[in-house]
């Protein structure tokens, strides 16, 4: 049986979910630790995590390395690994890429759905690519071990990103926009830039990303993940559900509007229901992965086929680029 991580949840975290988690299975998830937090603001959220790791050492501990994910499997744990949804914690300081790495960060959004001082949103009208201080900070990521990852990002920022960083990147959470035309999702020149340069691409359970949104099918889904696999490699996909278990509605409000607005940013939802939409029936919680699992075979793919996409690619992608460039291993 291969391992099961999930690249992106940002749930309203509670020990439920920490029991749900085992009982899924799920050996490691990326969690988001900010939205538009500047780096003291991150630093508070780390000390919650803390706390829960104190608070629930037989459910969860905080992972650091992809050595984290088998000893979560050997001791019947989670791992949970930080990770930035935009690049606010490091403020407009360069310096704070390794210090926040040092804390235990290990990816970092170029940019969320605004421009940013590295990259440009995919909310925006015009895309000028990275900034001057984007190449810099994706160099000083790729030299300690942090991950860049571009899924709210436009469409030039993510192809310049893969091709400026020296190590591969990641869409921790999107779709293909072929599937579902979101402005999230990815179209086909944007995913192929990432993983001809050894990039991942986890796969979104968030409704509005979905074909169908809350009514979308299990095999609508995995139908959409074969497609992908026969276009780019299965190698590069696994799961990034992008799960906001239990988080109340104003939550929406926070990540959409942060501080840059005063009015309402409504994203891709409909204007007159700005929360969360429902989750499909068939993924609710951690404890569905077994339906995409199975989900995916029908859709013909082989066990060591499944157990890359539902984990083990996402592993093999940890090993490769969460050390600094010169312990890595050889690959």
């Amino acid at each position: 049986m291969g391992y099961r991580i999930d690249c992106l949840q940002y749930a309203n975290w509670s020990e439920k979910i920490f029991r749900q988690m085992r009982e899924g299975g799920v050996d490691a998830v990326h969690v988001t630790i900010a939205y538009h937090e500047n780096f003291r603001e991150t630093v508070l959220n780390i000390e919650k995590w803390n706390r829960w790791f104190e608070q629930f050492p037989d459910l969860i501990f905080h992972g650091e390395w992809a050595s984290d994910v088998v000893r979560a499997r050997d001791t019947g744990r989670t791992a949970i690994f930080f990770g930035f949804q935009n690049p606010s914690p490091i403020e407009d300081d360069i310096g704070l890429v390794e210090v926040l790495h040092k804390l235990g960060a290990r990816f970092m959004q170029l940019s969320y759905n605004n421009q940013s001082l590295l990259a440009t949103g995919c909310y925006e009208a015009e895309d000028p690519g990275i900034t001057r201080m984007g190449r810099q900070v994706i160099k000083e990521m790729n030299r300690v071990g942090m991950v860049v990852d571009m899924s709210h990002s436009a469409d030039r920022s993510t192809i310049e990103a893969a091709d400026i960083s020296e190590r591969p990147i990641a869409i921790t959470h999107a779709n293909l926009h072929s599937w579902q035309p979101a402005l999230r999702n990815k179209r086909d020149d944007v995913v192929r830039a990432v993983v001809d340069n050894g990039g991942m691409m986890g796969f979104s359970l968030y409704p509005h990303h979905l074909q169908g949104k809350s009514d979308c099918t299990i095999d609508s889904f995995c139908q959409m993940i074969a497609t992908a696999a026969d276009r780019f490699g299965v190698q590069h996909f696994g799961i990034g559900s992008d799960l906001c278990q239990d988080q109340p509605d104003s939550v929406v409000e926070w990540m959409r509007v942060g501080r840059w607005t005063k009015e309402i940013d409504y994203g891709e939802g409909s204007a007159t229901a700005p929360g969360f939409p429902p989750q499909p029936d068939w993924f609710r919680d951690n404890r569905d992965f077994d339906n995409i699992e199975h989900g995916l075979r029908r859709a013909g793919f082989n066990d060591t086929e499944v157990a890359g996409l539902m984990g083990d690619n996402w592993l093999r992608f940890f090993e490769q680029n969460f050390t600094p460039a010169d312990t890595r291993p050889d690959t």
